[in-house]
Formats: C-alpha cells, sequence, structure tokens
C-alpha cells in the first residue's frame, strides 16, 4: 500500500460534514458496498477487459497502446452503473443518478488528476484510481465546489481540485484490495518459463507449477492459455489437475468449499470465487504444523526444496 495513499484517512470521514446530499450518495454506496469487495473486482474485470489477455496475451498495463489506457475511465463510467444498477439510475445531465443526486464519474491513471468539465461544476463526483502494479485501488466521493477547484482550465475547459479539494474527497475505499494479477509479480524468467511452451495446456501446467501458494484468476489463466475453453485446462480429465497431482501437486478452486477448508487445513492462500490456488503437498506430521488428513496419511505444504512424496495426493477434485 502507497503511504500517499494511506496519508490523511480517516475512519469517519463524514462526521459533522454538512452537505447533506454528499452524505446520502456516500452511504448508499457504502451500504452497497462495506468492504470495498464489488468495487475492487470492477476494477479488476475494468483492467482485464482491455488487456483481452485470451486473445492478446498481455496482462500488464504497461502493454497498452495510450489510446487503450484513456479508454479505462469510459469502460470504469460502464462497469461501476452495471455493478451498481441496484442504487445507481442512468443520469439526465450527469452520468448518474445516486440517491435522488446527480453525480459524474471521474477516473484518472494518477491518484487526485481527475478532470472535471464545466456541466459538473458545483455537482457530486464518484472518483477513482487503480495501479495494477501496486495492486490496489481508491474510490471516493467529492463536490466540485469552486472552492475545490483549480482556477486554471486546459483547452477543453476542465479543471482539476485543488489542494483543499483533494482534502474533501471523503473515501469509500483508500486503498482498496485490488483482487491480484500474479503475472505482473512473476520475474523475467519465470514469465519466459510460463509463456515457453506453444501449448496453452502446457503454459497453464507451467504456471501452476511455477506459481503456488498465491490466489490465481481466471483471467490470468486464460491469458496464459490463450484459447476458448481455457479453465478445461486446469479441470480434471486430462487437464492441469491430472498431471500435476502425479508430481505433488493439488489444485483447489475458491467456487468449492471443501477446496476452501482444505486450504485453510493447509496454511495456504485461500482462493476466492473465480479463483485457484495451487500448492504442491507432501507427507508430513501433524506435530510439523499446518496441514491435513486425507486418505491414510497426514499431508502439509512441501518446502521449496523438498522432494515430492512417492505416489499422489489421495484426493480427487472436481
Amino acid at each position: 500500500m502507497s503511504s500517499e495513499l494511506l496519508q490523511g484517512w480517516e475512519p469517519d470521514p463524514l462526521e459533522g460534514e454538512g452537505d447533506q446530499e454528499l452524505i446520502s450518495v456516500f452511504n448508499v454506496l457504502r451500504q452497497a458496498d462495506p468492504d470495498g469487495t464489488r468495487v475492487g473486482r470492477l476494477m479488476r474485470r475494468t483492467l482485464d477487459q482491455l488487456y483481452d489477455g485470451q486473445r492478446t496475451g498481455r496482462y500488464s498495463w504497461d502493454q497498452l497502446h495510450k489510446t487503450e489506457r484513456t479508454h479505462f475511465g469510459t469502460l470504469f463510467e460502464i462497469n461501476l452503473r452495471r455493478e451498481f444498477d441496484d442504487v445507481i439510475d442512468e443520469g439526465s445531465n450527469l452520468d448518474y443518478k445516486i440517491a435522488g443526486v446527480d453525480v459524474d464519474c471521474k477516473f484518472s491513471q494518477r491518484m487526485n488528476a481527475w478532470m472535471i468539465p464545466p456541466e459538473a461544476l458545483g455537482h457530486l463526483l464518484v472518483v477513482g484510481y487503480v495501479s495494477d502494479k501496486e495492486s490496489e485501488f481508491a474510490f471516493g466521493v467529492v463536490r466540485a465546489s469552486a472552492d475545490h477547484c483549480r482556477t486554471t482550465t486546459n483547452r477543453d475547459a476542465k479543471v482539476q481540485l485543488n489542494k483543499m479539494g483533494r482534502e474533501a474527497v471523503r473515501w469509500l475505499q483508500r486503498p482498496g484490495d485490488l483482487p491480484p494479477n500474479v503475472l505482473l509479480e512473476c520475474g523475467p524468467d519465470t514469465l519466459k518459463a510460463i509463456f515457453a511452451p506453444s501449448s496453452g495446456q502446457q503454459r497453464v501446467n507451467q504456471l501452476l507449477r511455477l506459481v503456488t501458494n498465491r490466489r490465481i484468476g481466471r483471467n490470468v489463466i486464460a491469458t496464459v492459455a490463450q484459447q476458448d475453453d481455457f479453465m478445461k485446462r486446469v479441470r480434471e480429465n486430462g487437464g492441469a489437475r491430472t498431471t500435476l497431482r502425479h508430481e505433488g501437486y493439488v489444485i483447489l478452486g475458491g467456487d468449492y468449499e471443501k477446496h476452501r477448508l482444505l486450504a485453510r487445513l493447509l496454511g495456504a492462500e485461500v482462493p476466492r470465487p473465480g479463483e485457484v490456488v495451487s500448492v504442491r503437498i507432501v507427507r508430513g506430521d501433524s506435530e510439523d504444523g499446518p496441514g491435513a488428513g486425507l486418505g491414510d496419511g497426514f499431508w502439509r505444504i512441501a518446502d521449496d526444496d523438498e522432494p515430492s512424496t512417492e505416489g499422489t495426493p489421495p484426493v480427487t477434485f472436481k
């Protein structure tokens, strides 16, 4: 988490304020997404939508063209409306109507760099920022009042928030926890090894061998497989679960409660819905630490330099 985002965090940002419209909009959004999970997933989906990894193999903001980066703001506006259609209505003069209040939507690739058009001046804004590299996002509400905006404009007569305006943003999430993009966290040698095979199945196998005990989202698998039925490359009956079991790996899926339970017993990262976690396990002893009784023995996560146990893990997964 960046120190810039943490600076000025307020647990109760609306206490004592008098802007009743801002309070109403803030409270509606907070009630709809108390912990930021929905906005975090929305940010992840929007990034992945731009990367289009299944067809392009891209997974990084740096791989996008400039015009594609500027398109994120439009996608963010559309996806936010769709995600929160239970509380956000189509606006008449501005982007949205929330709690009966006209609200404009702004996204910036840099924190605090939102460009505010003349028609939004005086109105409320929902503002967003995301960094895939830092795995964080921010999402808040602010009034684009005259004392919150700079006096200088760009060629399109748009303005930015001044220091007072930036301090006036009431944060719903700052920083929020962006669902991970594990490919950004891999070193160049690991990435080269993952993408080297010509077969999509072999690339997925390599991903699940080399990126262990980490939450891996569906889009990462799609980016590596670059095939239509990319999740088939993970499943039984010829997928990675069948192949890698013989090497001591189990692949835990966040869509199954028993998989999440086993992850907790092993002391592994717990996958969320739509994610998998690959772990290599070996036979051990209950005194070794976290582990699970499977079949006729006790199994735990293997150390990096520890040879795999002969035989296969005794659990069959869907």
